[in-house]
C-alpha cells in the first residue's frame, strides 16, 4: 500500500511521515495503518514546529507583522485594500451562518472566532494576509475547533508520554516567506524592496474575487 511514510533502516528504526495542515478528521481515516502503527510504537516524535509550545504561537504571530509600525494600507494598492476590507466585512457578517451547532454548543462565538483568525489584519504582511484570507472559507470555518493533523499528533504524543520536539525554529519558517516580498519574485511585478510584490498582490486579488470562496 502507498503511504506518506518513509523508513530509515537502523536499530531501532526511524520514520519520516509527511503531514498536511488540515483538520485531522478530514484525513485520519485515510492515513495508512503502517503510519499509525509506527506512531504508536515510536518513543520520540519530532514535528515541523512545536505547536504545543506557547512561544511558537507567539513567535509566529510576531513574525507576521509589518515592520516599523507600518499598516497594510501603506503597502497595498488602494483599490485592492478597499476590496480586501469589504471581503473581510462580508466574512464577518456571514460567519455566524457558517458556524455549526456543535461549535455554538461548545461556546464558540462568531466574533471571537473572527478575531482569533483575522484580528489585527491591518498590521500583517501581505503574504500572511493572503494565507489568512484563504482560510476564511465556509468549509474552513466549520472545521475550526478541530486540531490540524500536526497538532492532533502532537497532542496524542503528549498523551502517550512520548518525547517530543521540533526540527525547525519559527524563524526558519517565517523568514523565507517574508523574504518572498523582495527580489525573488520581482519579475512578477513587484518593485525592488517592495513589501507587497506583484505576485502576492495577484494572489490576494484572486482570493477576494468571490466572497467566501477559495481561488488558489
Amino acid at each position: 500500500m502507498n503511504s506518506f511514510l518513509w523508513t530509515i533502516r537502523r536499530e531501532p528504526p526511524a520514520y519520516l511521515f509527511g503531514t498536511i495542515h488540515v483538520p485531522y478528521t478530514r484525513v485520519w481515516d485515510f492515513v495508512a495503518d503502517n503510519c499509525k502503527r509506527a506512531f504508536r510504537h515510536s518513543n520520540s516524535v519530532y514535528f515541523e514546529l512545536d505547536l504545543t509550545d506557547p512561544y511558537t504561537i507567539s513567535a509566529l504571530t510576531s513574525c507576521q507583522m509589518l515592520p516599523h509600525g507600518e499598516n497594510l494600507q501603506d503597502v497595498l494598492p488602494s483599490d485592492l485594500y478597499r476590496r480586501l476590507k469589504r471581503h473581510l466585512d462580508y466574512v464577518k457578517l456571514m460567519m455566524p451562518l457558517w458556524m455549526t451547532p456543535d461549535q455554538r454548543g461548545k461556546g464558540l462565538y462568531a466574533d471571537y472566532l473572527f478575531n482569533a483568525i483575522a484580528g489585527n489584519w491591518e498590521r500583517k504582511r501581505p503574504v500572511w494576509v493572503m494565507l489568512m484570507v484563504n482560510s476564511l472559507t465556509e468549509a474552513d470555518i466549520r472545521s475550526r475547533g478541530v486540531p490540524v493533523l500536526d497538532l492532533y499528533l502532537a497532542q496524542e504524543a503528549e498523551r502517550m508520554k512520548k518525547r517530543t520536539g521540533a526540527v525547525e525554529r519559527v524563524e526558519e519558517q517565517c523568514h523565507p516567506l517574508n523574504g518572498l516580498n523582495f527580489s525573488q519574485v520581482n519579475g512578477a511585478g513587484g518593485a525592488p524592496g517592495s513589501l507587497c510584490t506583484g505576485y502576492t498582490q495577484r494572489l490576494l486579488n484572486e482570493a477576494v474575487q468571490t466572497p467566501g470562496k477559495r481561488h488558489l
